[in-house]
């Protein structure tokens, strides 16, 4: 490091002190997207000191780390992340991220011992099941996947859009019908069944269903939630969507809607706006601000209240 980059480094880190453990973990995921992984690795490391007992963000931690060439931290934070519960193998394997710290020994012995695990763990699936559920999956997204850039590239409307539009309610429908059989007979199919990419197709095709079924199945995710076997922070947008549908305000804030004059996003009747950032990471979401950046929503709560008649309106016209 040069003496200009660390007397930068420096002042940056000394502007951070008194700042709680989320600001850092933004500052840190900042300078990433701008690849100052110099800066991010330290932002991560001064973040994890001030909460050690907190399990995230390590993956992200290791990955920075390792393009700073910071070795030492960034097989420590890999190893860390692993011990917490990240165990996706595949991605660990082909990230480029981690290509810096590839080929030290360590690396090896830690994909070693996950590979071990992994094995004993995948040992008690239901492969025949996992399999058709990785099946659903790659048909639900090949065809989202497709949408969306036919989306990009023509626009909202057009013959195009209109025809994948059918293929993907055609889709669903035949989907769905598999998944409900296998709700029906096997009840929710959890991460200790099918593993996790398997284990999150049932919730992906439940949410682009009806009412009527997601109202049926609802109960079944809470108790899968409770018992490790569904993500909490899936089951939380999929309460926000049936509670919208029955004319309630939603609790998490993670459904949008689209103002019809403006054309602009907005976030659909929210319940308890002033906290539902507690309400959002207790489930494992991110602050609203960063969840809906994605729209080009600047979110203000102060504005949010005064505008919620109006948005509850709209609401109600649109439904």
């Amino acid at each position: 490091m040069n003496k200009i980059t660390f007397l930068a480094l420096f002042a940056t880190i000394l502007t951070s002190y008194g700042q709680n453990y989320d600001d850092l973990i933004k500052k840190a995921d900042s300078c990433y997207e701008i690849k100052n992984y110099t800066i991010s690795t330290a932002f991560f490391e001064k973040a994890f000191k001030t909460k050690p007992e907190l399990k995230e963000n390590f993956y992200n931690a290791a990955c920075a780390a390792s393009l700073a060439n910071d070795k030492k931290n960034s097989l420590k934070w890999l190893e860390t992340a692993i011990n917490n519960g990240f165990d996706n193998l595949n991605h660990i394997n082909t990230d480029s991220d981690l290509d810096n710290v590839r080929n030290e020994k360590k690396f090896n012995k830690i994909i070693s011992d996950l590979q071990k695990k992994t094995e004993l763990v995948e040992a008690k699936y239901d492969k025949p099941l996992q399999k058709e559920l990785l099946e659903i999956l790659k048909e639900d997204q090949e065809i989202r996947n497709q949408y969306f850039s036919a989306q990009k590239k023509y626009g909202y409307q057009g013959k195009e859009m209109d025809s994948l539009g059918k293929i993907m309610v055609l889709k669903d429908s035949l989907n769905l019908k598999r998944i409900v059989k296998i709700l029906d007979e096997k009840g929710w199919a959890g991460k200790d069944v099918v593993g996790q990419q398997a284990n999150q197709t049932v919730f992906l095709v439940i949410q682009h269903s009806n009412l009527k079924i997601q109202q049926r199945y609802l109960p079944m995710m809470r108790e899968a939630v409770k018992k490790g076997n569904a993500n909490s922070d899936s089951l939380a947008l999929l309460e926000d969507r049936v509670a919208l549908r029955q004319g309630r305000k939603q609790i998490y804030g993670s459904q949008v809607g689209t103002n019809p004059v403006t054309k602009t996003q907005y976030v659909l009747p929210l319940e308890d706006p002033d906290n539902v950032d507690k309400r959002r990471a207790e489930v494992g979401l991110d602050p609203l601000s960063d969840y809906v950046k994605f729209w080009n929503i600047v979110w203000d709560i102060d504005q949010y209240k005064k505008d919620l008649p109006e948005i509850e309106k709209m609401s109600k016209q649109k439904n």
